[in-house]
């Protein structure tokens, strides 16, 4: 008898374990769940009561109960919500920010901001590092307003009518501090704090006269803060933060004297906490850190020792391109990369935004030569969607978080390499997905570098080819006429059905020809591989032995070729295993060139499939090799590639 009442207590207890597995959870989940459990059908007291009886049970019997339990939990758990650890509501943020958050869509913040926020809240200064595009901005705009609202900054936070600031935030550009002062001003606001943005270009009278009524956040740029400071508009005495965003642009823009000024102003560096954001640390950063910090200060590192500098979350192209074939490429890289998304493209100087803005319909350009009221209206239009491609120098490369950029193209390689990282970190942010592509001069040098020290492999891909665009714009017609209004069809019945009896053709054809219309193409024209060029071909140069020298291929090509042939060539490159060359020639011009390759045996050419890896090379003298082109985007004598009527006649179509 007993040994029965004890197999009818095991059974019960297996029974009973099945339910605990449920609502138990591992060590590490306990901790971060801090005790709390999921409620399941069962009461309290039959948790206890099992509970008990699971420390009871044999431990020859702990794997079929361990496999039971799997089971069990496999068929509820649609059921069963796990708690996110990043979630709002498991940190100290007051009802009125909670209910902001969520306004905005927010319910977990990112990790340097989970990270951060008790640090920051309980005083500490911070040294933070993170890629761009991971949240950097509410990492120390949450924390500081719950701390003036409900923290240690409270007591201390001057109130009424002329109050000095508590917080004073430095970024290195306009564009940032007004994108940094709105989320202050969204959020503060939600709790009853005041803010005001300050920076170069606008009147002082409007600054000054916030600055004068109080407030209790000021944001602003180095020149500008230093101006107020010396004009005694701004006064730092009962400062309690100062934060310190994109340090390592500030350095690069030559901030730095006014950065040190500024940090040196505050009497007792003691009672203030400082906070430096950065997304790379060079020595002059860490020497305000050691200098301006105390010395127990929490560094936060989401970047470290990570090969991968540029995000992880954009999908990096490299295409090669010449500056004549730019103007006519870069639409059909918007097509067929940008997703129905906007388009930022960054050129290295304020000639070239502006020329290339031009020739790209319904762009617009974003540099320091235009008026400060403009380049807001300008950047306005774009968050909302009023325009889809942005032409940008650098000044718009750092921070500026604009929702929807799927694309980025750098019409060329960048000459420093954090400036390529932060120029692709403007798409794939805040855990979205996104391209950036990058042009680049076949004869020149700049991508292996840019791979090396980026941390990222280019995915090699040759320009756009009449196909693949066709099947991207295709689906935009075709959705276009589909949304076409069934009222309207009956009208153009009759003319339809003409048409179909007249052609002599099917009706996929002309449906297929129809698309065709509607995405604007007339006419296909090929792209060469090497240069992008239009009506072009790429060809490939062997000799049977290594090639040292372009003047080698030169002077093989002249001895079967007419000269003023041969200086027809483009993009010249020799190849990067030394044994070939590649070139472009017109399309008209393929057939001569193949014809005299035939008729040696000392060289051969071939048409180029795909492009073999070049030589990086600095470009050749102008005229011996080829032509270089202009150098601007505006040559447009070769006429439109596929003769799209858009903006007006003769084949061009920029």
């Amino acid at each position: 008898m007993p040994s029965l009442a004890l197999s009818d207590k095991k059974k019960e207890e297996k029974k009973m374990k099945k339910k605990i597995d449920l609502e138990t959870t591992t060590p590490e989940q306990d901790s971060k769940k801090k005790g709390k459990k999921l409620k399941l059908s069962d009461s309290d007291g039959e948790e206890k009561k099992s509970k008990k009886k699971r420390k009871s049970i044999d431990e020859s019997e702990e794997e079929p109960e361990k496999k039971s339990s799997k089971k069990v939990k496999l068929s509820v758990v649609e059921d069963v919500k796990v708690d996110n650890p990043n979630a709002v509501s498991n940190f100290r943020i007051s009802d009125p920010l909670k209910a902001k958050l969520k306004e905005k869509g927010i319910e977990a913040l990112f990790p340097i901001q989970a990270t951060t926020f008790d640090m920051v809240l309980d005083g500490a200064d911070l040294v933070g590092r993170a890629r761009t595009g991971q949240g950097k901005t509410l990492a120390f705009v949450l924390p500081i307003l719950e701390s003036l609202i409900n923290g240690p900054a409270k007591s201390k936070r001057k109130n009424g009518y002329g109050r000095p600031p508590s917080v004073l935030v430095l970024l290195p550009t306009r564009e940032l501090a007004k994108q940094v002062f709105a989320d202050f001003e969204a959020y503060g606001g939600a709790v009853g704090l005041a803010a005001c943005c300050v920076y170069g270009g606008d009147p002082y009278a409007p600054q000054e006269h916030k600055l004068k009524r109080g407030v209790d956040i000021v944001v602003g740029t180095p020149g500008r803060i230093k101006d107020h400071i010396e004009r005694r508009n701004l006064d730092l005495t009962y400062l309690q933060f100062r934060v310190l965003d994109e340090a390592d642009e500030m350095l690069r823009m030559g901030f730095v004297d006014d950065v040190e000024l500024i940090l040196g102003n505050v009497e007792d560096p003691k009672k203030v906490q400082t906070l430096l954001f950065s997304a790379t640390l060079p020595s002059w950063v860490q020497t305000i850190a050691a200098r301006f910090l105390k010395q127990d200060k929490k560094t936060i590192d989401l970047v470290g020792n990570d090969k991968m500098k540029a995000s992880n979350s954009v999908r990096h192209i490299a295409l090669p391109c010449s500056k004549q074939a730019m103007s006519r490429l870069i639409p059909d890289i918007i097509s067929l990369y940008s997703s129905g998304g906007s388009t930022i493209i960054f050129t290295e100087t304020k000639d070239q935004a502006s020329e290339l803005s031009g020739l790209l319909p319904g762009a617009r350009a974003l540099h320091g030569d235009i008026q400060q009221s403009q380049r807001e209206i300008t950047l306005a239009g774009f968050r909302k969607g009023k325009f889809s491609t942005l032409v940008a120098t650098n000044v718009a490369a750092r921070g500026l978080d604009i929702n929807d950029v799927q694309l980025i193209i750098q019409c060329e390689p960048p000459r420093d390499v954090e400036d390529y990282i932060h120029r692709s970190g403007r798409t794939g942010r805040a855990g979205n997905t996104g391209v950036a592509v990058m042009l680049y001069d076949s004869r020149k040098s700049g991508v292996s570098r840019i791979e090396k020290q980026a941390g990222i492999k280019f995915e090699h891909v040759s320009a756009p080819q009449p196909n693949d665009i066709a099947r991207a714009v295709g689906m935009e017609a075709a959705e276009k006429i589909t949304q076409v209004c069934d009222s309207v069809v009956p009208a153009f019945m009759a003319a339809a059905k003409e048409l179909l009896e007249s052609s002599g053709v099917s009706a996929e054809v002309l449906l297929a020809k129809a698309l065709a219309k509607t995405a604007g193409f007339t006419e296909i024209k090929k792209r060469s591989l090497l240069s992008s060029l239009e009506n072009h071909v790429t060809l490939l140069f062997e000799a049977g032995k290594p090639i040292y020298t372009p003047s080698f291929v030169f002077g093989a090509l002249k001895r079967i070729l007419p000269e003023d042939k041969v200086n027809t060539i483009e993009g010249f490159t020799l190849t990067a295993d030394g044994q070939g060359a590649v070139f472009d020639v017109a399309q008209s011009d393929v057939d001569q060139f193949m014809s005299a390759a035939q008729k040696t045996a000392s060289v051969s050419l071939e048409i180029v499939k795909e492009l073999p890896k070049l030589q990086e090379r600095e470009p050749m003298p102008r005229g011996r090799f080829g032509r270089q082109g202009g150098q601007g985007f505006n040559n447009r004598g070769r006429g439109g590639r596929f003769g799209r009527g858009r903006g007006g006649g003769g084949g061009q179509r920029w």
